[in-house]
């Protein structure tokens, strides 16, 4: 019987609206890049912050669920010869991503607040 009840639990998780690591890093890099938030600049701000590397086609996948859920917007720039023509989509955080932004940093703050294992280590 246990076992039939583990269903329900496990869909009410998926449907919770946590943001991965990678979503919460792609909506730090939209900040820092402002209006020049695209999608190489994000990879860019993002590598050089993080010390990682990341594909590009993870960062469209994490854009696509954040826009999904209300967290970024995109619009589609004016079409640029070095380009080959082709217009870059650009991104920008919504009222909504910033709300969850600020919960997320609050709570990795509460959370590690007074862990002597975080605290940075000088050599």
């Amino acid at each position: 019987m246990i076992f039939f009840y583990k269903f329900p639990i496990m869909e009410d998780m998926r449907r919770r609206d946590y943001l991965s690591q990678l979503e919460l890093m792609v909506l730090l890099a939209i900040l820092r890049t402002r209006e020049n938030a695209y999608g190489m600049s994000i990879v860019r701000e993002i590598e050089r912050h993080s010390e990682r590397e990341v594909a590009l086609a993870g960062i469209y996948a994490a854009l696509e669920r954040l826009e999904a859920k209300g967290l970024v917007r995109s619009e589609r720039g004016d079409p640029t010869p070095e380009r080959g023509g082709k217009a870059r989509t650009y991104f920008e955080v919504t009222g909504a991503g910033l709300k969850a932004l600020r919960f997320a940093h609050a709570t990795f703050s509460r959370l590690s607040a007074g862990l002597t294992e975080l605290t940075p280590v000088t050599v």
